[in-house]
């Protein structure tokens, strides 16, 4: 057998019997390089190479990091209050908070699934709390907000296209905050419209002078964002060291401000912060490792020229990309997609004059949304197991949200100045 397939096929089956796609990706990468006759040991010097001369990737666990300890800090839980006192008293009020969490918060941990099995755990209770909101509705609305806060900045899914795209971090965080609030605005929309045909409940509303002192309890929360955006272009701070700020923000608001922060729980961040560190960074290492055998064997290159055959347009080329992204968004895990199949198809968009921050936005939003794609998105099984609801029930709730939001992703596709505008108005020359 060609090596390369050897080294595929290898990848499919240990996944399939279960071992993590990193170990995977290592195993049969190493498998590639015995068929081929090179060296074995190459593996370790791309893993090394890959992992420790990237400053970009301490990023990843400093944002992880600074999400586990809002969460353990009870800053989340005072954002909510804020986001009730806002949006509340609208029809489908609580859904609406939902959503609009999800964008104040915009995903610090990272991670849609991470999002969605924390602060959406959290939402589920309070929706499902005395009958007011189908369980299956309230999973589905989950989920689907639940996809919004990877695209809006920090992003980590954004870091890590940074990292084999050499685009600029900076950029891509200011060029995902149209698109984000476009789908938060869809699905709003949504909401709004099922609430009046299903008679969601209305909250009682805050009164108007208890909503400045609700946004100063949640101001610490609120601060977060601009703390980390006014520090990157500001030119005071990183990326990476601006994850540091904002991990340190954390933990001085939650244990000096609202003082709810023991040293147990502090362990507690750091230890769940360090699982799911390891989890991506094996993820990170068997696709640096992997992507040596692809560019070995030159399959960016060859992809290129064959795409090249048949005479693509720069937009034709861009939804044949959301097709193949879509699908696999439904079957793979998001990090993986952007570090093995992603950078495959880089050269082929710089060719057609794509541009990468724009290319970028594209790929990010097209894999969240994969997350919810019937029948396999694996947000559709988490919040299976967090709603207690059968798999149909959620997948017929989340049709709507997701109709909208891949309408939302045509958009951003088609009219680049979307999500170029922002960059654009910061210096960027797109």
């Amino acid at each position: 057998m060609d090596p390369f397939a050897a080294c595929v096929v290898s990848i499919l089956l240990l996944s399939i019997l279960g071992l993590p796609i990193g170990h995977a990706m290592i195993a049969s990468s190493i498998l590639y390089l015995m068929l081929a006759g090179l060296d074995m040991g190459t593996a370790a010097e791309q893993l090394l190479n890959g992992m420790f001369s990237s400053y970009i990737l301490l990023a990843v666990p400093l944002f992880i990091l600074a999400a586990e300890l809002m969460n353990a800090g009870s800053l989340t839980l005072r954002l909510l209050g804020f986001c009730n006192a806002i949006v509340g008293r609208f029809p489908g009020g609580l859904a609406l908070v939902n959503v609009a969490q999800s964008i104040i918060f915009a995903g610090m941990s990272g991670s849609a699934i991470a999002d969605a099995a924390g602060t959406g755990k959290m939402m589920q209770r309070m929706m499902t709390e005395g009958g007011k909101y189908p369980p299956a509705f309230a999973g589905a609305l989950t989920a689907a907000s639940a996809v919004i806060g990877p695209i809006i900045p920090p992003s980590i899914p954004m870091v890590i296209y940074a990292l084999v795209s050499d685009a600029s971090i900076g950029y891509l965080f200011l060029a995902g905050v149209v698109p984000g609030l476009l789908m938060g605005a869809a699905q709003a929309g949504i909401i709004l419209t099922a609430a009046k045909r299903r008679r969601f409940p209305v909250e009682a509303p805050v009164p108007l002078r208890e909503i400045p002192r609700i946004t100063l309890i949640a101001l610490p929360a609120l601060l977060m964002p601009v703390v980390l955006l006014g520090g990157i272009y500001g030119g005071v701070t990183t990326p990476t060291e601006a994850a540091a700020v904002a991990a340190f923000y954390a933990l001085a608001a939650s244990a000096l401000l609202y003082r709810s922060v023991s040293l147990k729980t502090l362990y507690d961040s750091l230890l769940s912060s360090g699982r799911t560190t390891a989890s991506i960074g094996m993820l990170i290492a068997g696709a640096l490792v992997f992507n040596y055998v692809v560019t070995v064997e030159n399959i960016p290159t060859t992809l290129s020229r064959f795409l090249s055959g048949f005479d693509l347009s720069p937009v034709q080329f861009l939804l044949m990309v959301n097709a193949i992204l879509l699908v696999l968004g439904c079957l793979l895990e998001g990090t993986t997609i952007l570090l093995v199949i992603v950078p495959v198809f880089i050269p082929t968009a710089q060719a057609l004059g794509i541009d990468l921050v724009h290319f970028g936005v594209v790929c990010v939003v097209n894999i969240m949304i994969g997350l919810i794609t019937p029948p396999y998105g694996l947000l559709l099984f988490v919040m299976t197991n967090i709603a207690g609801q059968p798999l149909r029930a959620i997948v017929a709730e989340v049709l709507p949200f997701l109709a909208v939001m891949l309408a939302a992703l045509l958009l951003i596709t088609l009219v680049p100045e979307l999500v170029l505008w922002l960059p654009d108005l910061f210096g960027y020359r797109s």
